[in-house]
């Protein structure tokens, strides 16, 4: 199965997703969107895929959002929008793409629905927590 995620190494939650496509599936395309940043497209598509709006996909701790108004309810989706490309960081991560769909994966246990693994199967986080497929 073909897979795709758009990680940031520095994040705890990505990486762990990042390890859990590795050990359930194949070695997955890895986009580090801090450093290639965003199109306006590919957010469009990423957010239409995973049935995200770009309030529902704005990262609002450790990021600029409160300082930049972002949090107001009546800014608008294209503000959103204009706001991720010009800083990357306003994206939730990770998002996955997979054969069976796209979606952030926050918590990390979400990804299971996008692979083939075997309900009842575990997986050791980072942290030390267990998981279990449900």
């Amino acid at each position: 199965m073909a897979s795709k995620i758009y990680h940031n190494p520095n994040c705890g939650t990505s990486r762990n997703v990042l390890e859990i496509l590795r050990h359930f599936g194949t070695e997955p395309k890895i986009i580090e969107y801090l450093e290639t940043g965003w199109t306006r497209e590919l957010l469009k598509e990423l957010f239409e895929a995973a049935n995200l709006t770009p309030r529902t996909a704005l990262r609002i701790s450790k990021s600029p959002a409160e300082e930049l108004g972002l949090t107001d309810p009546i800014v608008s989706d294209e503000t959103l929008i204009e706001a991720m490309l010009e800083h990357p960081i306003l994206v939730n991560r990770p998002v996955v793409v997979t054969d069976k769909g796209t979606a952030l994966c926050r918590p990390s246990e979400m990804v299971f629905a996008l692979l083939d693994v075997a309900s009842g199967s575990t997986y050791t986080k980072e942290d030390g927590e267990v998981i279990t497929v449900p």
